[in-house]
């Protein structure tokens, strides 16, 4: 395939860069007027079209008036669950906290419940639509989650049904054992237990059927402490899962420190990021990762993203696509948010959804990035003024083809 007459081509970086931070967050490596050829399932030549050696045998694609851009990865998501929960959002409406819907027997005990209910088969044909959906709107690879299921029986479930995904659809599938999501109601008097339950139980039969990439614990106020994710964290290590960290959603948790001990991949949430802890993760290869949707749905603080960035640190974006506190998968929204939200730069949302979000899920050699070698995972925007546009016009499916592999996976031009 032959992608010619490129407006705009984004996301240069070189195969060396594996993310950026700082200053370099601003900067966005493009040609104009450019062309793409693609073999097989990777990117191999790229250049300005005055100097394109030849057409013959290649599929041309046209992109007159486009962006060509890297796929998204979104290295956060909760989206294999069972049914949805949009009464709860009514009672967030009438001035309930999460906490308070969690006290209640609602939020993830809700949707832990209603797994426990639904067959795998029933699961994974519940999930499949949302999966298409994120292609549709240009996500290449996602991170997913268990943490609905709670007991050892359905967080396997969980798990097989991610891992029939991955098998099933052209998408780059990471997953993340989250047993540690929340305390089920037999356990609210006796957490440790639970905790037990997971290291003794969940994590080796996980690690067993070779079912997750990471591990993954909700710690913050209200869920699981410092000392009990610090246990749990070195039990997944110790199984050969590389930790990621929800923290510090709701407090300042101690959930940044327990994860940059044990070399996070990343620590997603962060709307409690202070001083302490912005200098920790700047010693670290810790990604940080921010949920804009989560917030924005909640109505919770902003995670100080500008605050970060100027300070020396990279971030990633994610949807956390889940059916409690942000039902949507849509990275392109994700990247408005970063705007709107987080006062971050279009070049900065860019390179968070693309390079950086590679990187947060442990696939940034694969993708991220517009790089010969890598696999060619794009996006072929309908015809805009320019990249800057894409985050701006909130809202719009930017996406005119999707290409996965190497192949067209969606064609709206």
């Amino acid at each position: 395939m032959l992608i010619v007459n490129i407006a705009q081509l984004v996301g240069l970086h070189g195969a060396e860069v594996h993310k950026v931070a700082a200053a370099a967050m601003k900067e966005l490596p493009l040609l104009e007027n450019a062309y793409l050829r693609i073999e097989g399932e990777r990117i191999v030549d790229l250049g300005r079209m005055q100097d394109l050696p030849g057409t013959g045998g290649d599929e041309v694609v046209d992109a007159t008036g486009c962006v060509v851009m890297p796929a998204f990865c979104d290295p956060h998501t909760h989206l294999v669950y069972a049914g949805s929960r949009e009464k709860e959002y009514r009672d967030k409406v009438m001035g309930l906290s999460y906490e308070e819907i969690a006290r209640r027997g609602g939020g993830i005990l809700n949707s832990a419940r209603r797994l426990h209910e639904t067959s795998e088969e029933e699961l994974y044909e519940q999930s499949l639509p949302r999966i298409e959906e994120i292609l549709s709107f240009g996500t290449g690879a996602v991170e997913i989650k268990s943490g609905y299921g709670l007991s050892t029986e359905d967080e396997l479930k969980m798990l097989r049904v991610i891992r029939r995904l991955r098998e099933s659809t052209p998408l780059t599938i990471r997953a993340t054992f989250l047993g540690a999501h929340a305390f089920p109601a037999e356990y609210r008097n006796d957490p440790d237990a639970y905790v037990d339950l997971i290291i003794q139980e969940m994590i080796p039969l996980v690690a067993g059927e070779g079912l997750a990439d990471f591990i993954d614990v909700f710690c913050d106020r209200g869920f699981f402490t410092p000392e009990q994710t610090d246990r749990i964290l070195m039990a997944g290590v110790k199984h050969g899962l590389r930790p990621k960290i929800h923290a510090n959603e709701l407090d300042y948790s101690g959930g940044v420190q327990v994860g940059v001990k044990y070399d996070a991949l990343s620590v997603d949430h962060l709307e409690f990021t202070g001083d302490e802890e912005i200098a920790l993760l700047k010693e670290s290869d810790t990604m940080p990762t921010l949920l804009p949707g989560a917030s924005f749905f909640l109505g919770l603080d902003d995670p100080p993203a500008r605050k970060m960035i100027d300070a020396g640190l990279p971030v990633a974006l994610a949807t956390d696509f889940n059916p409690g506190s942000s039902p949507a998968g849509d990275m392109q929204l994700m990247m408005s948010l970063g705007m709107i939200r987080l006062r971050m730069l279009p070049e900065e949302a860019i390179n968070a959804a693309t390079l950086n979000a590679a990187y947060a899920m442990g696939v940034e050699e694969e993708m991220g990035s517009i790089t010969p070698g890598k696999k060619a995972n794009l996006i072929i925007t309908r015809p805009v003024p320019g990249y800057e546009y894409l985050p701006y016009a909130y809202g719009s499916d930017h996406a005119g083809k999707v290409i996965i592999n190497g192949k067209i996976i969606k064609d709206k031009c």
